[in-house]
């Protein structure tokens, strides 16, 4: 379980998360929510220790993972895998050493330096692009990828660190709608056939509101609605979004899932 409690990270005199407490249970799929600046992607690089909290703690099956240092810290770092909204893969380098990053936690650092990968590694690495049906673009660089595939080795990569939570920081925030559908799925089979507990920023309400199970709003960086989709009303969501209500709700049609998609029936983008 993964408990976070009074937390607080300050920049300066601003608070961009503060005094956040809420519990999750395993196997989740919880989007946070928010307006723009609200804290959400303060809040999950906090979980991933990317950003130091300022106050408060964060415990995972018991263990402070505020206090971890060295070592422990890069294997809660592997352990909590981040699905970045700009995919964070480099371009120059295949698809498939792209996704064997993601194994570097694993490996001692005279490997990692001189990027000898074990077999049992790439098999893993080939059998996640399996699953999200583009095993075909290992050997293409990843900077001759669409958005949509970009972000489907991304999450390829979280998947081979074995984790036991992916954060995922609005992960279709830069995609079009079908592209959308395609990442959204992908992370929704991850939860339901891995039981990996996803933690999930998303900007639209209505995308949330289809895939995830519980949500999380944020506003001025505090925790202000913690519970089931169907319990978010309109009014609810139009103070918590204010200004920003009419983007977030309503707008273009959202993919809804139907049912939990197969893996390796992504379709090619």
């Amino acid at each position: 379980m993964l408990v976070v409690e009074g937390l607080t990270c300050r920049f300066g005199a601003k608070a961009a998360v503060d005094d956040a407490s809420f519990q999750i249970s395993p196997g989740g799929f919880v989007g946070v929510i928010g307006r723009s600046g609200a804290g959400k992607s303060t809040l999950l690089r906090s979980i991933n220790r990317l950003v130091t909290p300022t106050e408060g703690r964060i415990l995972f099956d018991r263990v402070d993972v505020t206090a971890l240092r060295g070592r422990e810290l890069r294997q809660w770092r592997a352990r909590s895998a981040m699905i970045f909204q700009q995919f964070n893969l480099v371009g120059r380098l295949d698809v498939l050493t792209n996704v064997l990053m993601g194994r570097l936690a694993t490996m001692p650092a005279w490997r990692s330096l001189s990027q000898v990968w074990p077999e049992q590694d790439k098999a893993l690495a080939m059998s996640a692009l399996e699953q999200f049906d583009i095993a075909s673009l290992a050997a293409q660089r990843a900077d001759q990828l669409s958005g949509g595939q970009q972000q489907r080795v991304a999450i390829a990569r979280a998947l081979v660190q074995q984790p036991d939570i992916i954060l995922a920081d609005e992960p279709i925030a830069s995609l079009d709608p079908r592209n959308t559908k395609i990442v959204m799925d992908a992370l929704l089979r991850i939860n339901k056939h891995f039981g990996i507990t996803v933690l999930c920023n998303l900007h639209s309400l209505d995308l949330a509101r289809s895939y995830c199970d519980r949500l999380i709003g944020m506003a001025q960086g505090r925790v202000v609605f913690d519970g089931a989709p169907s319990a978010l009303t309109d009014h609810v969501a139009r103070e918590l979004y204010d200004l920003e209500a009419a983007d977030v709700m309503g707008g273009m049609p959202v993919p809804v899932p139907e049912g939990v998609p197969a893996l390796g029936t992504a379709a090619a983008a």
